[in-house]
């Protein structure tokens, strides 16, 4: 089964972007291919270099997880608004666009938003 997930939301501050990677985290566990789509804020979340207080979840380390097995796309036009280069994005995961964001939807079996 095809999943894709889109995140809206930035890495800390609300949960939403953790839930969505624990949901994809779990699905990747359950033998699923997860396409994760970063979108707006959520670019931020496979910044390179995250620091975290001791017990706090990381983000960066959730993205490397899924990158793994999946697939981790991220809107190069959201990276632009937020000057983030290409370098600075975590192993794994790559520069997108909304025409892939479109082609991976249309090829999904189940499309999430968080």
């Amino acid at each position: 089964m095809n999943i894709l997930l889109i995140l809206n939301d930035p890495p800390y501050g609300t949960e939403r972007s953790y839930n969505g990677l624990r949901m994809a985290k779990a699905l990747t566990s359950a033998d699923a291919h997860v396409t994760l789509f970063l979108l707006a804020d959520s670019v931020s979340c496979a910044k390179q270099g995250q620091k975290v207080p001791e017990g706090f979840y990381n983000i960066e380390l959730m993205i490397k997880a899924i990158a793994r097995t999946g697939e981790v796309l991220m809107c190069g036009a959201c990276m632009d608004a937020r000057g983030i280069k290409d370098e600075e994005i975590i192993e794994g995961a790559q520069r997108s666009t909304m025409k892939a964001l479109a082609d991976k939807t249309l090829k999904a079996d189940k499309v999430l938003v968080f």
